[in-house]
């Protein structure tokens, strides 16, 4: 299950023992239960915020303005990229209609990046793609930051990448996040889990933070939102997990940590044969409350982006929360009820977005 919705806003569907400091993971891992001991969920975030650290401290790099001169032809590059983002993430498009048109254009091209990436495992040629030709494309990718697009679509992401604060980290661990894809269908604990989901999610949020751009006004550090746009696309991404248990037991795969499926006395059978018993509703409720408090640390930075980028992170979050009281409205059967937000729903939550993103920065920090 690859990610998919973006800019911070995770694409639709679609790693140490660390210094004594207060931070995102810590708090947010405190009072869940069923979950690994702190000492197997310490690696992967530690690995993850070494990366969050690098990428907070690219927003200090001036990048030379280089790459393509072609107007015309990064035009037209820009303009295909909008054409998919518009096709793909309606809703999301228009909040990225409040934006510049600089960054509205980095936006969608690093939307169209990851959603090409994400449809190597999950689209329609999904069975004929092999280790190899990931290892072809993030050959690709190192030339896309090295000024040598293949196509259009490369044209407008290398472009982007000459313009802003960019590192290739993000998008070399996406595509480690699809080579689990190809060969793991099952996760022993959350720190495995939640290392896949930085991978296929969290990344897309380390990449957008530097187009979206910094409040002048905001307290925070560059630390601080980097990891508050993690904990969103950890959030999206866990969300994703719940909604899809049933479409992914279909084709064979759990994304669900085995140890606490174990703890809960649930076995495998019992998933693929989509059992909604008591033990697997009071599961999906500690599944829940977990993407839940994700979705409240990554809260704590949207304030802080500039004001005209807020409005589609907002809607982003506002309506991947909407899913998880979905699921609880089927009475936790994410096998054969597919949660979704509706479009009168959807609407209604843009209003709300919006005052959100007008209220500037926050006073949290």
């Amino acid at each position: 299950m690859a990610a998919g919705g973006v800019v911070w806003v995770t694409f639709p569907k679609q790693n140490l023992i660390p210094p004594p400091r207060k931070r995102f993971g810590r708090k947010l891992r405190t009072g869940v239960p069923l979950i690994s001991s702190t000492a197997e969920r310490a690696y992967s975030e530690e690995k993850v915020h070494e990366v969050v650290l690098k990428q907070a401290a690219w927003v200090k790099q001036q990048r030379p303005n280089e790459g393509c001169k072609d107007w015309d032809l990064l035009n037209e590059a820009y303009e295909r990229c909008g054409e998919v983002w518009a096709e793909y993430a309606k809703t999301f498009y228009l909040g990225t209609l409040l934006m510049t048109s600089e960054r509205r254009r980095a936006i969608w091209a690093i939307y169209v990046w990851c959603r090409r990436t994400d449809e190597l495992v999950d689209g329609p040629n999904a069975s004929h793609i092999t280790p190899r030709a990931l290892d072809t494309w993030e050959k690709r990718l190192g030339n896309i930051f090295q000024g040598r697009p293949y196509d259009l679509f490369d044209a407008a992401l290398s472009h982007t990448v000459s313009n802003y604060p960019l590192g290739i980290q993000p998008f070399k661990d996406m595509i480690e996040g699809m080579r689990l894809d190809l060969l793991k269908t099952r996760y022993n604990n959350f720190d495995e889990l939640y290392l896949y989901c930085y991978y296929v999610a969290g990344t897309v949020g380390l990449m957008s933070v530097p187009v979206m751009g910094i409040a002048s006004e905001s307290k925070a550090s560059n630390e601080t939102v980097y990891s508050a746009a993690l904990a969103l696309g950890i959030a999206n991404q866990l969300t994703n997990i719940i909604r899809d248990v049933g479409e992914d037991c279909r084709r064979g795969r759990i994304y669900l940590p085995q140890d606490e499926l174990a703890s809960a006395g649930i076995s495998e059978d019992e998933i693929f044969r989509g059992l909604v018993s008591n033990k697997w509703k009071i599961f999906m409720k500690n599944q829940i409350k977990r993407a839940r408090m994700y979705f409240d640390e990554a809260e704590k930075g949207v304030a802080e982006l500039e004001e005209a980028s807020r409005w589609p992170v907002w809607a982003s979050l506002l309506l991947y929360r909407q899913i998880l009281d979905v699921i609880e409205e089927n009475d936790y059967n994410n096998f054969t009820k597919r949660a979704y937000v509706g479009k009168a729903k959807k609407f209604a939550s843009l209003p709300l977005a919006y005052g959100r993103a007008i209220m500037g920065t926050s006073k949290f920090f």
